[in-house]
């Protein structure tokens, strides 16, 4: 059974994480198989949108505890462990310039709520929960946690969710801005991928560049963020789709857009 399974589903790219007996924790060859996914929807104009998800009961636990350890008395190296396994896809769902929507089915702990708060668009199940459990082993938040979460909640928020490693609701989660919208467990999917495929039929390019955008914005200051908009603004309005929303505004028609 592949770690991942990959299916179409007409423009939306579905990959559900396929461990479920070991509530979908991550191992090498998962967040492998995860980043070659991501970067193949970048190459495919096809795809227009990404749908992730998990097997089973679980979303995802964090790390296979059992792989990031060595054998014996050996200490273990973490920090080339995060860099092969979970930075190349955090950054995978951060730079694909199309959208990404996460539908959360049960526990997200550790890296795996991590994963899902890097998505851009996160539902969650009303049996799911959510806990930044990297303290209880005594180490800190990797997966992007301490650059996503403080400004997901404010650093105050943050601190308290990552110290004390509470577990929280979905419905808490979404009180704070982390989660979307929260439906009912057989709804879940339906309800992501409905938001996927709607995704999937807007103008692509301009989803991109507002997440490029947004993505800058992380490190620089207003003026220097008010010139990229202008620069992103320019590429905007040089695309296919810009023409013809342009033209379904004026026609006073639903826009066709192709993702150009």
């Amino acid at each position: 059974m592949p770690p991942l399974e990959v299916a179409r589903d007409g423009a939306v790219l579905r990959l559900t994480l396929n461990r479920p007996d070991l509530l979908n924790a991550f191992t090498r060859a998962l967040a492998c198989d995860l980043v070659q996914a991501l970067s193949a929807a970048a190459a495919d104009d096809t795809v227009r949108a990404v749908l992730i998800t998990g097997a089973g009961r679980g979303f995802c636990a964090g790390q296979d505890l059992a792989e990031a350890m060595p054998a014996g008395d050996a200490i273990p190296d973490l920090g080339d462990f995060v860099r092969e396994t979970w930075n190349p896809v955090i950054s995978a769902i951060r730079h694909l310039e199309k959208p990404v929507v996460c539908a959360v089915n049960g526990v997200a702990a550790g890296a795996g709520a991590n994963l899902a708060f890097a998505c851009d668009i996160v539902f969650a199940s009303s049996k799911a929960s959510f806990v930044q459990s990297f303290a209880k082993i005594g180490v800190i938040p990797d997966s992007g946690g301490t650059f996503i979460l403080p400004r997901l909640v404010g650093l105050h928020r943050a601190t308290v969710m990552t110290m004390l490693a509470e577990k929280m609701t979905a419905e808490q989660a979404r009180e704070l801005g982390l989660v979307y919208q929260v439906t009912e467990p057989e709804a879940l999917v339906e309800t992501a991928f409905a938001t996927a495929a709607h995704l999937a039929t807007q103008p692509t390019r301009a989803l991109g560049l507002i997440k490029r955008a947004f993505n800058h914005s992380l490190g620089v200051d207003l003026d220097e963020q008010l010139k990229y908009e202008e620069a992103l603004q320019r590429e905007a309005g040089r695309t296919a789709d810009y023409a013809e929303g342009v033209r379904a505004f004026l026609e006073k028609r639903t826009p066709r857009f192709t993702g150009k």
